[in-house]
């Protein structure tokens, strides 16, 4: 059943002697806002996480399959999509490069449908698509203007080559069967124009998720940890039998995030995001960090999930104003927090119990859902 509604939400969750997301650029260390103190959780982290309990409890079977998967190959479900749809396409070429020209390619930006590669020999090759519009390469390598033993080189790579670009109307049908196929997509969306597969277009999703931001400044603390063991025979004899590997290890004490969510009726309808899917979302939302234990996220729960409910597909009032009046504080200003009961969440000033619902406006219903 199709949407008719708009929906926003709020997402309240904590987290104890963990790191809720680590920033790969600061050594790991818990995200933060650096003027205020505050920690961020990326909205990419919280979809990772709704992703892997959406596959828990659907084990990935069609129309709740993952198309991010982890360490998945992206490709190969648009392969599969085309010849589910008996949409047939070109074949991929690769040419063995000469020696005295990999420096050169490697060197220049290449048009769409070509790449480089390498054979089951590790030689270096270059790889025409399987979807390539040869014509379109064919017109960007003249405005480059290669040396004529380069052009030779392409000129061969491109002769006779079967490669089929998608016709529009084919690309729709794929983006459509990826969307009835993957959760992820109908509701999240997906970019499909790869360069090493063929065209699914683009999806724009109904579901649309901010950072989550830290209720007040963390703190966060690098722990030394050791390993009693160490991975080489070399490792042991240079430490005379000690055995033991030094790490570090970055934790929040504690805190509290909240993340806003959209969801759009009309971006629903386009994509086939429907009743059951929404559903699906409300439940991985309270659940998914029940299924992401980990010793370096520590403890996680959702708190509070709530969820304006607006009467029409355009809204009845702006998530902004819906928003700021539903408050996280602590009940005593400058208390050291170290659990969920220092804190009070209230819409208009008062509490609201798990299955509790409030009209919040004029055709806006506030229901929260855990």
């Amino acid at each position: 059943m199709s949407l008719t509604q708009r929906y926003d939400f709020v997402l309240i969750f904590d987290v104890q002697d963990g790191n809720p997301n680590g920033d790969p650029d600061a050594g790991n260390m818990p995200r933060l806002d650096a003027e205020t103190g505050h920690g961020l959780v990326t909205d990419v982290a919280l979809k990772r996480k709704v992703r892997n309990f959406v596959a828990l409890a659907k084990k990935y079977q069609s129309p709740f399959d993952i198309y991010v998967k982890e360490k998945a190959i992206l490709g190969l479900a648009h392969k599969e999509t085309f010849a589910a749809l008996d949409i047939q396409l070109g074949e991929e070429s690769r040419t063995k490069i000469p020696t005295n020209l990999i420096g050169y390619l490697e060197d220049i930006a290449l048009p769409d449908g070509l790449e480089l590669g390498e054979d089951d020999e590790e030689n270096a090759v270059l790889i025409v698509a399987a979807d390539a519009d040869v014509k379109t390469i064919k017109s960007a390598l003249k405005e480059a203007k290669p040396t004529k033993e380069v052009k030779n080189f392409f000129d061969t790579c491109l002769k006779g080559v079967k490669a089929r670009k998608p016709k529009a109307q084919e690309v729709a049908l794929g983006r459509d069967w990826m969307c009835e196929r993957f959760f992820d997509i109908r509701t999240f969306g997906a970019v499909m124009s790869l360069k090493s597969a063929p065209n699914c277009g683009q999806v724009r999703g109904p579901v649309q998720l901010t950072f989550a931001r830290s209720v007040e400044p963390i703190v966060a603390l690098e722990h030394s940890i050791t390993r009693m063991a160490v991975a080489t025979e070399a490792e042991a004899e240079k430490q005379q039998g000690d055995n033991r590997t030094m790490g570090r290890k970055h934790t929040v004490p504690y805190g509290v995030y909240v993340a806003h969510g959209f969801v759009s009726s009309f971006l629903a309808k386009q994509t086939g995001f429907g009743a059951d899917d929404l559903e699906l979302l409300w439940q991985a939302l309270g659940q998914m960090f029940e299924h992401d234990r980990s010793a370096a996220r520590g403890q996680m729960a959702t708190r509070g999930l709530y969820v304006f409910a607006h009467d029409s597909e355009l809204g009845n009032a702006p998530a902004h104003a819906l928003f700021e009046r539903l408050t996280v504080a602590p009940h005593e200003a400058g208390q050291v927090a170290r659990s969920f009961g220092a804190y009070r969440v209230a819409f208009d000033g008062q509490g609201l119990e798990v299955g509790a619902q409030v009209q919040a406006a004029p055709g806006v219903t506030l229901r929260r859902l855990c």
